[in-house]
């Protein structure tokens, strides 16, 4: 029975340990039931899923995925909650917790083994810096995957449902959208956790498109495009993408390809939409 997810029952865990709250890994445990049950339910968590837990903390999340999942697997970056884990957890026998950076693990791998490469269901409470780079990385690996559930920061789930010409558009706006549906399952005040965040949060549910939005014919050079478009947001697509360390066409280049698609040399990369990024790397491949 998943006891955790109360104030009273978090404080007793953390006093047992003496855990000591790292800012640098992010931690903040939900101590709200309510909100607990309204993820697996958003989450739509079965007796027929295989799902990976990203930063499980004490195991409060777990217990509740333990209980709804087939199997699951817990990867926890802080080698200081592991014996709490082991102690939160010891009543399932469908969990293994790996202590390892998520992004050092071969997630592609693990799916193959404990699902036999069938599509798995992620559920997250990701810190803000750690965030992007994690999306990324499960989208861009190859990894099968159902959906993505996570508790983000609320602007940071704004960010990802968001269009062109916003402040918030960027590189993630552009590979949800590739990638999956997004849909905010719900929002979570700052005072559902502990400690106590300095901002609210959203629980995000990422359904991975059985198909792709658009028909771009090299993938990974579209991205580098993107990327190059928004690291130096004040400066004009041509300058961006030439002064990109991963690209290496010509400006001659740039502003041809740029014309090709119908716009002016002098548009920024905040103005594109998902199909005139990948019609701009079309061009590209066409140029090559």
């Amino acid at each position: 029975m998943a006891y955790l997810g109360t104030p009273s029952a978090t404080k007793e865990i953390i006093n047992k340990y003496s855990f000591a709250f790292q800012k640098k890994f992010g931690q903040n445990f939900l101590i709200d039931s309510n909100v607990l049950e309204s993820i697996i339910r958003g989450a739509e968590i079965t007796k027929d899923d295989f799902v990976l837990e990203i930063g499980p903390g004490i195991g409060t999340m777990t217990q509740y995925l333990c209980e709804a999942a087939r199997q699951v697997v817990a990867v926890e970056i802080d080698k200081m909650l592991i014996p709490i884990l082991e102690d939160t957890l010891s009543e399932y026998d469908n969990v293994e917790v790996i202590n390892q950076d998520v992004l050092k693990v071969d997630i592609k791998s693990l799916a193959e083994e404990k699902n036999n490469g069938k599509p798995i269901k992620v559920v997250a409470n990701l810190p803000y810096y750690i965030t992007t780079p994690i999306i990324m990385g499960l989208f861009e690996s190859g990894v099968p995957i159902d959906s993505i559930t996570i508790m983000v920061q609320k602007e940071v789930a704004d960010r990802m449902q968001t269009g062109p010409g916003s402040k918030d558009y960027g590189a993630l706006s552009l590979a949800v959208q590739f990638y999956a549906t997004a849909k905010v399952i719900l929002n979570v005040s700052a005072t559902c956790f502990m400690p106590r965040p300095n901002v609210d949060s959203a629980v995000i549910k990422l359904t991975r498109h059985k198909e792709p939005t658009v028909n771009v014919a090299d993938e990974k050079l579209m991205f580098k495009i993107i990327r190059a478009s928004f690291n130096q947001r004040r400066k004009t697509l041509v300058n961006g993408l030439k002064n990109s360390p991963e690209l290496s066409f010509s400006k001659e280049q740039i502003v041809k390809a740029i014309e090709k698609i119908g716009k002016p040399e002098t548009i920024r990369g905040e103005a594109l939409t998902l199909e005139e990024f990948e019609e701009l790397a079309n061009a590209f491949t066409e140029l090559k």
